[in-house]
């Protein structure tokens, strides 16, 4: 199988735009619309507010899928997540709604790389294949007998990543119940969603990052110990 020497992860950064690209997401992502919902709530109206902060994220993530001509599944949730945050405020729903909406995501991923289990794509096998060379650790592990070994260790990788989501579902559900109490279309929603926005990297997605590289440490660890090769062996050049 051939690899292209730029490809990612889905949903990860292009290596050419480094940490520009990084700083420029985190822009458009969380500070812009922060800034939106916080100091134009009064001058715009609260609704338009939060639409125009909303379509920041939401314009972005398209631009940036059309631009690598693919959509990745944690791109289409987090598009999903910006559309079903504007339809609530659309049809003023009880805050609560936010909070299920939180919740919801993350429990979605972490359902996905536990199903991912029953397919020939798990999860964290194809964040590993993006950087390692699978043709030379599989003929190693044959070669061994320990693929069956290989593939205990995907499991538990995949448990371990599903994990990290699952306490983000349930976190991120507490931060938004304690945090937006606000009718939805009020100044007071808007700038109580940005609070949550602003406090829900510290609190949810870096941790999940975090367990992720985690998860991701153990299984190259564990392809290290069982094929008999050293890291600078398995990883494809570029990287």
């Amino acid at each position: 199988m051939k690899h292209n020497s730029t490809s990612q992860p889905p949903g990860m950064p292009e290596p050419a735009r480094g940490g520009r690209g990084a700083v420029l997401n985190l822009v458009v992502n969380i500070a812009l619309p922060i800034f939106i919902l916080v100091k134009l709530s009064e001058h715009l109206g609260a609704l338009p507010a939060l639409l125009l902060a909303l379509a920041f994220p939401l314009g972005w993530g398209i631009l940036e899928r059309v631009r690598e001509k693919r959509f990745s599944m944690m791109s289409i949730l987090g598009m999903v997540s910006v559309l079903l945050t504007g339809a609530i405020a659309l049809l003023e729903l009880p805050p609560e709604w936010i909070a299920v909406k939180e919740a919801a995501i993350p429990l979605i991923i972490a359902l996905v790389c536990v199903g991912s289990l029953w397919t020939r794509w798990p999860v964290v096998a194809t964040l590993v294949e993006k950087m390692i060379d699978t043709e030379k650790v599989h003929r190693a592990l044959e070669e061994r007998g320990l693929e069956q070994e290989y593939r205990r260790r995907l499991v538990v990788s995949n448990l371990i990543l599903a994990a990290s989501f699952l306490v983000s579902s349930t976190t991120n559900y507490f931060l938004a119940r304690w945090i937006v109490v606000s009718p939805a279309g009020t100044e007071a929603f808007n700038e109580e969603f940005a609070r949550m926005t602003a406090l829900s990297y510290p609190v949810n997605v870096l941790p999940s990052l975090l367990v992720m590289i985690l998860a991701l440490l153990y299984l190259i660890r564990g392809i290290e110990k069982l094929s008999g090769l050293k890291l600078d062996e398995i990883l494809h050049p570029h990287l």
